[in-house]
């Protein structure tokens, strides 16, 4: 990269920004409170990630990641599903946090990525995603970290860092420098909500 091609970035990342539209400054500042919310273990969370979520698929679809749109589809369907799993048990605002072996990733894991090389290969076939590749790894694993997430399985933080660098990496090329920015946060509260949850499982032992 050239002297002159770096000092451009942060002026077209400010280009970029100004053309952010209202839609995606409210998913994003939605989607900011889902994921604190939900790593204090707050039921209001999954209000907040389905509207930022129903926002995304309009968003992500003309980014040209039909993936992700479908994704945040899937979200809108977890969040209430996620409200209602947290809120069945006597309204208790702190499930008890449970951890996988690490067999039991090892297998998530292969599975996660033959799904998405699966998934990857019928994308590109079919065109339309600028990212066919890491719009399917993106997809299947953030799957997997949703469900982990309403089950209360705390490694689902560590999923969702390694998800959320490449989602932030592909919607800025995608000119979404603002949910860039946001899956940005995501993977700094992802970080402190891992330490967070693995304090919780450590307390909650007998």
């Amino acid at each position: 990269m050239t002297v002159g091609a770096a000092a451009s970035l942060p002026a077209q990342f400010a280009a970029d920004l100004a053309a952010t539209s209202r839609m995606e400054w409210v998913a994003v500042v939605a989607g900011v409170f889902y994921v604190v919310l939900i790593a204090r273990q707050r039921r209001l969370g999954w209000v907040c990630g389905g509207l930022s979520s129903t926002l995304y698929v309009y968003i992500a679809w003309h980014a040209q990641l039909p993936l992700q749109a479908g994704l945040q589809l899937f979200y809108v369907l977890m969040a209430i599903y996620g409200w209602f799993s947290w809120t069945r048990a006597a309204g208790a605002e702190a499930p008890a946090i449970a951890s996988w072996p690490l067999r039991r990733h090892a297998v998530a894991v292969l599975v996660v990525l033959g799904m998405s090389l699966l998934v990857a290969n019928q994308l590109a076939s079919a065109g339309g995603s600028a990212w066919p590749r890491l719009d399917s790894l993106t997809t299947v694993t953030s799957v997997l970290a949703t469900w982990l997430v309403i089950r209360s399985v705390l490694e689902n933080w560590l999923y969702w860092i390694a998800t959320d660098a490449v989602s932030a990496f592909m919607f800025y090329t995608q000119g979404h420098p603002l949910t860039a920015v946001l899956f940005t946060t995501y993977m700094v509260v992802a970080v402190v909500g891992y330490f967070t949850w693995r304090r919780r499982h450590w307390t909650q032992q007998p």
